[in-house]
């Protein structure tokens, strides 16, 4: 078990992400975000679960749209560079699964939970935990995992259909997306409990 959460941390500390300063940075601005656009609040994940909120889901599509463009480009050129993952079909209906659970009980996405961490939120730190513990149980018994997660379908991607038109299909599908997101209607939701603190107040 040791040697498998070695070999893991080297693995990941292989990859060339770039240097320490560079990564902190993009972490800084990222968290900024995720504050500015209160993604890290739980009745915004709430509201989004009730269809009483759309900001997750304009906040997530906008995002998707234009990062995907930019994306493209930085590959295209040659400064970026990424790994495409198996497509294992067990295993994505059973993670995605988890991942929902997950995310209707504490109300946050993995990547807001270290910025609810740092405002002292003490159920963002139980998530915290909870996920590392989960990573582990998963390196541990990757194993004997694999085997009920279903066939290696390889590498698929958009680009495998649509294979001479590579920036059409990332402008067409970046389109559609901010479309979506243009067109939803601003709704915010307000948890009961804290209109009426408020009211008190």
């Amino acid at each position: 078990m040791i040697d498998r959460i070695i070999d893991m941390f080297d693995i990941v500390a292989n990859q060339e992400h770039g240097s320490i300063l560079k990564v902190l940075l993009i972490g800084f601005a990222f968290g900024a975000i995720i504050l500015y656009s209160r993604l890290d609040k739980f009745e915004k994940m709430a509201g989004f679960m009730i269809f009483e909120d759309t900001l997750v889901p304009r906040m997530a599509m906008t995002t998707v749209a234009l990062s995907s463009v930019g994306f493209y480009f930085l590959v295209q050129s040659g400064y970026a560079t990424y790994d495409i993952k198996p497509t294992i079909l067990g295993g994505l209906i059973i993670g995605a699964i988890l991942f929902g659970i997950g995310l209707v009980i504490l109300g946050k996405c993995p990547s807001a939970f270290f910025v609810s961490v740092s405002e002292g939120r003490i159920d963002a730190l139980v998530g915290v935990v909870g996920g590392m513990v989960g990573g582990l149980a998963f390196t541990v018994g990757y194993p004997y995992i694999k085997q009920i997660m279903g066939d290696d379908l390889g590498q698929i991607t958009l680009f495998d259909f649509f294979t001479e038109h590579g920036l059409l299909t990332v402008f067409t599908l970046s389109g559609i997306l901010l479309t979506i997101a243009f067109f939803l209607p601003t709704i915010e939701y307000n948890d009961p409990a804290d209109l009426k603190d408020k009211n008190n107040n």
